[in-house]
């Protein structure tokens, strides 16, 4: 219990409520307390007002993010109260202002969160209705609210300027243990290989995302500020990690062919399996440690489990006899080289959190690095280019904006107490998904009602002001600390804020819940009629756009594949992005079928098809990377033309279905398998035969190298061309009318 309190006391979310709760609170207790409630309050919304745009960024981007959004939110108060008195020009200008302000999101994630501080300003402007020189004033003091959250933020930026980035490495390593848990449940003999795969594929989302934030924080802070210790340690760790699942991704073994083989020696498997979860486990504990700032201590001894599964082995050599267990010994092989090259990079970590880091180990890793993250510029083209219903920016902004504007109507028409209440709630419910609109308005829905029932029943017990006001401020921090991981219960602690609120400063509470309600119900209401009706952005419209995507990335990886196995040579910069990109794009796939799963059953369009062709891209990729990481790390033979030739075909089947998703409606000629490429199959095989004939000129060693190589690339060729053929033929199915 106390390690949980701990855990999410010491979360990024936890610190970040904190930041918003002091900046909100110590206005108001201190203006309050020199008479001057009203200013306290004021300089209380606009810290509320700034702080969702406090991402985790390096410190320029930071401050300049919140600039920009403390002038914003500022400025925008000041336009509605100068128009509303006007209505022939408020509501035009009000139209144009939330449109504009909905379309900057087009520019990622940072923009997004800014347009939705603007869009809450504008909400929370209705409540605050000033003429004269009050309206300066207020804007004013919004202004300096902002300013007074940005110098709080900055102060536990400097108190504590390590601790996010450490705290996302350890949500990194514990994913990515995850991962490495999955692939050993696999192993199991009655595994749910197909479920094990979908939990992978979920995964893989959450470390696109988990990489690209860390990236952005420790790349950036390195090209702006230098490379410290700090900097350089958490970059040695973080392209371990990267390199850990990408020897996970990249060694795929066919399960069904090794439980036949080895069915009848379970020990060799049993170890392997247990190896496997030790990886894991030791992943999970060096988390562990990172999140409870103690003393890491190895638990598993990974050394000896290496020499455990070599003496299985063995075991299984002599069991059966060399000739008999050649084919299962290179197998075994290539497991053990494997989970060699696993453990060396989990040593890496290890020795990063025991202080006896060596910096050999990031010697030529930091080339191009700044490659690696997305520049941050905001052209205006790219708004322009969007200004077109095929934009799903710009098919949300024009739905939130009717939605806002018809909220605003029925608060105004209908006898409402606070209007301005709906007008929140469509800024906080509605999104560009149909799925995440439709779970929010569920969670504001049942958050609200149990907010107010326990708010009720509090309220009817406790009168001292002193303590309403105690249980207002806890209720606030908890409420922004869950808002981003459990919006259910997150809504919950914000109804109880508010209504405590009301209950220190309005008799009539009763009225205040009952209205509370209301607009709450009609708020959401709108916001899921407007994201079914009003050009919704069903997801069967966009999966097209990232199978092409997804399909185009492992085309361009493969291409650098091929590149360097026909050079050799050093891994380049252009390798290494191709890389990235492929595994972004499987992650973004399947975020893409995951929103898709939350939509009505009518939406789900060729739901079955969406889903193999997400599972082959991941298995493309996987034996790609899997051929990849092999000519990486051995010493290969020169490139043959049959294997240039089987390589062309498995990219040019792939260029056909991009080429079948580009131009929707398109016939491509019936894909056959060239006697040519029969040929060259053919010729592929014989690697393993003639490389037996040679045996007796080589050592035992340099056989094994020469097998294992031959092994490894015919099977995986075979396996991207069938892959790359289903791609083809799933897509030619999906895409019929």
């Amino acid at each position: 219990m106390v390690s949980t309190i701990q855990k999410f006391t010491d979360s990024t979310y936890f610190t970040n409520a904190l930041k918003i709760t002091i900046s909100a609170v110590i206005p108001v207790l201190v203006f309050s307390y020199l008479g001057y409630f009203e200013i306290g309050f004021t300089l209380a919304l606009g810290a509320f007002f700034t702080y969702p745009s406090d991402i985790q960024s390096n410190l320029k981007h930071k401050v300049n993010g919140i600039l920009v959004t403390v002038f914003i939110v500022s400025g925008v108060n000041l336009i509605i109260n100068l128009i509303h008195p006007y209505p022939w020009l408020f509501y035009p200008l009000l139209t144009v202002l939330i449109f504009i302000l909905s379309m900057i999101s087009v520019y990622g994630q940072r923009a997004n969160m800014v347009s939705f501080s603007a869009l809450l300003s504008i909400s929370l402007a209705f409540a605050h209705l000033h003429t004269g020189w009050k309206m300066l004033e207020y804007s004013g003091l919004i202004l300096l609210g902002g300013l007074f959250y940005l110098l709080v933020s900055l102060i536990f930026f400097y108190i504590k300027p390590n601790r996010y980035i450490e705290l996302q490495i350890a949500d990194c390593i514990r994913l990515t243990s995850k991962y490495l848990k999955l692939r050993g449940d696999l192993w199991e003999l009655n595994s749910n290989r197909k479920d094990i795969t979908k939990k992978q594929l979920e995964l893989q989302v959450e470390l696109n995302t988990i990489h690209e934030n860390i990236r952005e924080v420790l790349i950036r802070n390195r090209t702006n500020s230098g490379s410290s210790n700090q900097n350089r340690k958490m970059l040695i760790v973080f392209i371990s990690l990267v390199e850990i699942l990408e020897l996970a991704i990249s060694t795929s073994f066919d399960h069904n062919k090794l439980h036949q083989k080895f069915d009848d020696h379970p020990k060799v498997l049993k170890t392997y399996q247990n190896l496997a979860y030790n990886l894991a486990s030791t992943l999970k504990k060096i988390s562990k440690s990172i999140q409870e700032r103690s003393q890491y201590v190895p638990k598993h001894n990974l050394i000896n489990d290496l020499q455990k599964l070599e003496f299985a082995i063995n075991h299984y050599e002599n069991d059966l006899g060399k000739i008999e267990a050649s084919e299962g010994v290179l197998m075994l092989t290539t497991m053990l080289h494997y989970a060699e090259k696993q453990v060396e990079k989990i040593k890496i970590l290890e020795r990063a959190f025991t202080s006896t880091i060596n910096l050999q180990d990031f010697k030529g890793k930091d080339k191009d690095l700044e490659k690696f993250i997305s520049p941050q510029y905001y052209p205006l083209s790219t708004l322009i280019e969007n200004l077109s219903f095929s934009s799903t920016v710009f098919r949300h902004s024009i739905r939130l904006t009717i939605t806002i504007l018809a909220g605003l109507l029925i608060g105004q028409l209908l006898p409402f107490q606070n209007s301005y209440w709906i007008v929140l709630t469509i800024v906080v419910i509605l999104r560009q998904g149909y799925g995440l609109t439709k779970q929010r308005t569920y969670e504001r829905i049942f958050g609200t009602f149990l907010g107010v029932l326990i708010a009720f029943g509090m309220l009817s017990i406790i009168h001292n002001t002193t303590i309403i006001g105690c249980l207002a401020v806890i209720s606030m921090l908890l409420g922004f600390s869950f808002t981003p991981t459990n919006y259910k219960v997150g809504a919950t602690f914000v109804t109880l804020y508010v209504i405590f609120i009301y209950g220190i400063l309005t008799p009539n509470i009763q009225d205040v819940i009952q209205y509370r309600i209301l607009d709450t119900l009609v708020g959401a209401t709108l916001s899921f009629l407007a994201n079914h009706f009003l050009w919704p952005s069903w997801e069967f419209l966009n999966i097209p756009q990232h199978l092409k995507k997804s399909i185009e990335a492992n085309k361009n990886y493969l291409k650098q594949i091929s590149i360097f196995y026909n050079k050799k040579g050093d891994v380049s910069t252009s390798y290494r992005l191709a890389r990235k990109h492929a595994f972004i794009e499987i992650g973004n796939l399947m975020a893409s079928f995951q929103r898709m799963v939350q939509e009505p059953k009518s939406k789900q369009n060729k739901l079955p098809q969406v889903y193999k062709l997400t599972v082959l891209n991941h298995s493309l990729l996987s034996s790609a990377a899997s051929l990849g990481t092999y000519i990486q790390s051995h010493k290969t033979t020169e490139a043959s033309e049959a294997f240039n030739m089987v390589f062309d075909k498995v990219i040019e089947n792939l260029e056909s279905a991009i080429i079948l998703l580009k131009e929707d409606g398109i016939e491509l000629a019936e894909q056959t398998v060239s006697e040519e490429l029969s040929k060259r199959f053919t010729e592929l095989k014989n690697i393993r035969s003639e490389e037996l004939k040679k045996s007796d000129s080589m050592n035992e060693e340099m056989y094994k190298t020469k097998m294992q190589e031959a092994q490894m690339v015919i099977e995986q060729l075979i396996w991207l061309t069938n892959l790359s053929e289903n791609i083809l033929k799933t897509t030619q199915l999906l895409l019929k009318s």
